[in-house]
């Protein structure tokens, strides 16, 4: 229903935008139509069609919202059932904040000096004694997620003096 709708305004719309071409007969008898001019055109009065648009802006508005919130929802059911065994019972939520403190929760920033990288600002020999290999900014979030809970696990909040739970 919302397609026929969306046609039959944009039809409407057009019909009202190009001016018909008006044929009269003349006074006299000779009987010879009259042509308006392109310069004798009115332009359409377009109030009629501000309700109709602005309702179904309105209704896309609120499909995108209701596509987005489902997204969101997934992602985190998703990464919920990823943190589900998480070592030593360490939590998301205790992940989440160190990680917003630490770097806002982007996995790629690197500090200011690139000695730190990552969400959870992991040095390279941090990284490393946790079984990560390479540059942790360059890791995937869930590793970086997988390897900080590690470290939690083996050290508790210590290596997050500032932003330890």
């Amino acid at each position: 229903m919302l397609i026929k709708r969306t046609y039959s305004v944009l039809v409407l719309l057009a019909l009202l935008t190009v001016p018909a071409v008006a044929l009269a007969t003349p006074d006299d008898d000779t009987r010879e139509p009259q042509r308006a001019a392109l310069a004798d055109a009115v332009p359409a009065a377009l109030a009629p069609l501000t309700r109709p648009v602005e309702r179904f802006q309105r209704t896309i508005r609120t499909h995108v919202r209701r596509i987005r919130a489902a997204r969101r929802a997934r992602i985190a059911r998703e990464r919920r059932e990823a943190f589900a065994t998480l070592p030593a019972g360490v939590s998301i939520d205790t992940l989440e904040a160190i990680a917003a403190c630490e770097s806002g929760g982007d996995p790629t920033i690197v500090s200011a000096d690139g000695s730190y990288r990552g969400k959870y600002q992991f040095s390279f020999e941090t990284w490393a004694s946790v079984g990560g290999s390479g540059d942790p900014a360059a890791a995937p979030e869930s590793e970086q997620d997988y390897r900080a809970a590690l470290l939690y696990a083996q050290s508790g909040s210590s290596p997050w003096p500032v932003c330890g739970l």
